[in-house]
């Protein structure tokens, strides 16, 4: 990469770990505990140089990675976390040229990295219910990519009532009823493409996963969710650390099946009393449970 220019967002790192980010503006200065930096000394030098402040204060200085500039972007609704985004780039195989919809812009953190992943030749069709969020999402984009992409369309409304694309190979759901997205993406996700939604609570979760079932025209959806921990490195302690990033949402995944094709019947009982009762819910399709 090219040396740090005006306009180049830097993250200044110190021996405590503690993290600045902010924009490179000539004749500007910016304050830490440990006095001023001037932004001019930094202008024109490589990334990974060691920067001192007015008061002795060393820092590292390096542009920020994508994962680190959106965990703290301005925000309207929650982010998706960098720790799920690498799970659904990988589970739903996101890949250059696909066509993507997404349903829930959110702040926009999702989209910045479908959008590079996607390349030049991929499409992201992004749908937000509420318009101060899609501002946000937009504003976001913009500053983490440098501009919005041609191949990025994001529009105000109801995905299920407004959606403009007609074949789409990637269908992402970050809403609090994905389920009721099924029937549109029986309609719009080729043979093989992959239906996935994010989702927080367990009551979420099996009912996305019992109405793909009852559908029928979905492979068996696979669910889980990921917890990030980082390790204690010092000398002979060598250790798990004491906080962790826990739960915060899970993910669910299936293929569309080809037209009039149903997926295989599941060749194992449910447990019993799963459908019990209780349970009010749909069904998978072909339960003998009923």
């Amino acid at each position: 990469m090219s040396d740090l220019t005006t306009g180049d967002w830097v993250r200044l790192t110190d021996a405590k770990g503690r993290k600045h980010n902010f924009p490179l503006e000539p004749g500007r200065e910016f304050s830490t505990k440990k006095g001023q930096i001037r932004h001019d000394d930094i202008i024109g030098r490589p990334e990974g140089i060691v920067i001192e402040s007015s008061m002795g204060g060393q820092y590292q200085v390096f542009r920020p990675l994508l994962f680190e500039s959106v965990v703290s972007m301005p925000r309207g609704a929650a982010i998706i976390y960098p720790k799920d985004t690498g799970q659904i780039l990988v589970w739903a195989d996101i890949a250059p040229g696909l066509r993507v919809v997404e349903a829930g812009a959110g702040s926009g953190a999702l989209s910045s990295y479908l959008l590079r992943a996607l390349g030049p030749d991929g499409y992201l069709g992004s749908y937000e219910m509420r318009e101060e969020f899609a501002d946000t999402a937009r504003r976001n984009v913009e500053l983490m990519l440098g501009d919005a992409p041609d191949t990025w369309s994001l529009t105000v409304g109801d995905v299920r009532e407004v959606i403009t694309e007609t074949e789409i190979d990637r269908l992402l759901l970050d809403m609090v009823d994905p389920w009721s997205c099924i029937p549109l993406a029986v309609d719009r996700l080729v043979p093989g493409g992959i239906i996935c939604a994010y989702v927080a609570t367990t009551t979420q979760l099996s009912r996305f996963v019992e109405t793909l079932r009852e559908d029928g025209g979905f492979t068996e959806p696979v669910a889980w969710e990921t917890l990030s921990r980082d390790w204690h490195l010092e000398g002979l302690s060598v250790r798990p650390d004491h906080r962790m990033n826990g739960h915060t949402a899970f993910l669910v995944t299936a293929r569309r099946m080809a037209p009039g094709e149903r997926t295989l019947e599941r060749t194992r009982r449910p447990a019993p009393g799963a459908y019990g009762p209780d349970y009010s819910g749909p069904r998978p399709f072909g339960s003998s449970d009923r």
